[in-house]
């Protein structure tokens, strides 16, 4: 019988101090045959705001499995919010089906739905005076914010639930069997950094520490290093630094520094740049051990020091302009900028006050990297080419119209892949897109509703034949047979085989042993039935 630890640490509807609830309990479980974690999750709705909270905590929690512990939920927030009867929060119901799609594209094998279905606290057998003397504290109901009540009637969220659940059901086979595929980039997790949770109440040094820990660790400051990433359409695991790395660890590193990383975490990703690696630094250099030892292992092996620093405040309005690669860009405010010197640094930024670098390109032995000692903003095109100097290449890749998308795939044992995307935008995407270079549905543009998803099948098997590429979500397959839902109101289903092809509806078209099957007529997402003859 498996053992299931639940990691608590959402909080107000963000996901910054989930990791807390790792970091404490990681090592009770990690590598242990029979038990495993699972997350605990109120993020309320999903927006550009927390969609990276939930994307980073799914990548530390599955940093600390091993390949015999799949990633789970065992909270899943699945109501409307209205847990204290006060009508102060309704969630929208497509909350729930954003982060169905988003968790189920990074691994997470189960779902427990929290609560899908409210009921009735019955009394204890013996009142023990606390008030109710029933088995509850909620009164004699509970889950009155579930999508199906303690009367069994149905909120809106019931509906969308629903949707997520059938979209998941249709492609459950392929799911089950697959993994996140990733763009060569990984987050650096230090579970040291979140050790923070209690501190002495009269020590200046360890309250100014925690409040540095605060601000960069983790999604970096201002949470632009993974947000930048993600919604740029990049994915990434994450990796934990404060262990041995993985044989199969992405080469390039990032990582939201603060002055505090332990020497052995410093010195491991000096063997990583030394071996060939590359590391994205966002923060500030780190300069000391967990117990104030000064600890510079990182900073001496870059050859960069810490000149000076510079910080808003009522009469300081610190900016940056970039260099090199990072010219032609306006100068931007920024909250922070700590100033480098290194004999061989390369400048990036420049802090405008004093003419100083505040980001720099440094090579140490076969590696390279990139530190950026600044909160500059969330421009994505910056970030692109941030990481696209350190090797990295998006192997999916969108041409959007705007903000809001996140993009990434999975893939099974034989090749069988699904595109997923999801839009927490509150504005319909429209986008193009490309896998490793070669355009999808030869380059037309897929219209993504606002605060929708979509699971695309690329490369499936049918029977004899595969499914190349489609603007249709998967339903079912059964031998021969594929049921798909219309996405796009004017649909397209591409296949590779030889066989003839009949479809319940549209026109069918092939030469040269590709298929493809053609639907029109307006927006109607009644499935169609293809089957391979």
């Amino acid at each position: 019988m498996p053992f299931l630890i639940n990691v608590h640490g959402t909080g107000g509807g963000r996901g910054r101090t989930f990791p807390i609830g790792i970091s404490q309990l990681f090592e009770a479980y990690r590598g242990q045959p029979q038990l495993t974690s699972g997350s605990d999750y109120y993020l309320g709705d999903l927006t550009v705001t927390n969609v990276t909270d939930l994307y980073v905590s799914n990548a530390f929690l599955a940093a600390v499995h091993d390949a015999h512990q799949p990633p789970m939920s065992l909270e899943f927030e699945a109501g409307n919010g209205d847990y204290g009867q006060d009508l102060s929060t309704l969630y929208p119901p497509e909350a729930i089906e954003l982060k169905t799609r988003l968790c189920v594209a990074q691994g997470n094998r189960l779902l427990n739905l929290y609560l899908f279905a409210g009921g009735y606290n019955p009394p204890l057998a013996e009142p023990v005076g606390d008030g109710n003397d029933r088995i509850a504290f909620t009164g004699e109901r509970h889950g009155f914010a579930a999508p199906v009540d303690p009367e069994g009637r149905l909120n809106p969220t019931y509906a969308a639930a629903r949707r997520a659940l059938h979209a998941v059901r249709g492609v459950a086979d392929l799911l089950a069997d697959s993994d996140e595929e990733d763009d060569g980039l990984a987050l650096g997790f230090v579970p040291d950094h979140y050790l923070t949770e209690y501190h002495h109440p009269a020590s200046a040094s360890r309250a100014a520490q925690v409040a540095d820990l605060e601000r960069f660790r983790g999604m970096g400051p201002r949470d632009v290093l993974a947000r930048a990433l993600l919604l740029a359409g990049y994915s990434f695991p994450a990796v934990d630094l404060q262990s041995p790395l993985p044989a199969d660890t992405p080469p390039v590193i990032a990582l939201a520094s603060a002055a505090t990383l332990g020497p052995k975490v410093q010195q491991r990703l000096v063997e990583h740049l030394r071996g060939g690696g590359r590391l994205l630094l966002h923060g500030v250099l780190p300069e000391r051990d967990h117990d104030g030892t000064r600890c510079t292992l990182l900073a001496d092996a870059l050859g960069l020091t810490v000149t000076g620093r510079v910080d808003d405040g009522p009469q300081s309005f610190p900016s940056v302009v970039g260099q090199r690669w990072a010219a032609g860009r306006a100068e931007v405010r920024v909250g922070y900028a700590q100033r480098l010197a290194g004999a061989t640094a390369e400048p990036v930024l420049v802090e405008v006050g004093s003419g100083e670098p505040c980001a720099v390109e440094v090579a140490v032995g076969a590696g390279r990297a990139l530190v950026i000692a600044a909160d500059v903003p969330c421009d994505l095109d910056f970030w692109r080419a941030a990481v696209a100097r350190l090797g990295v290449r998006q192997r999916l890749a969108a041409d959007a119209d705007g903000p809001g998308l996140v993009l990434t795939s999975t893939v099974d044992p034989v090749g069988q892949r699904l595109l997923h995307l999801v839009n927490v935008a509150p504005s319909a995407v429209t986008l193009a897109l490309a896998w490793q270079g070669v355009p999808v549905l030869a380059g037309r543009r897929l219209r993504v509703p606002a605060r929708t998803g979509l699971i695309l099948p690329y490369g499936i098997r049918v029977g004899d034949a595969t499914l190349v590429e489609t603007t249709c979500e998967l339903v079912s397959r059964d031998g021969n047979t594929v049921l798909l839902r219309p996405t796009q109101g004017d649909d397209e289903v591409v296949l590779a085989t030889d066989r003839p092809i009949t479809a319940s509806r549209g026109s069918v078209h092939g030469t040269q042993g590709r298929v493809t099957v053609r639907l029109s007529g307006g927006p109607d997402d009644d499935p169609v039935r293809i089957t391979v003859a």
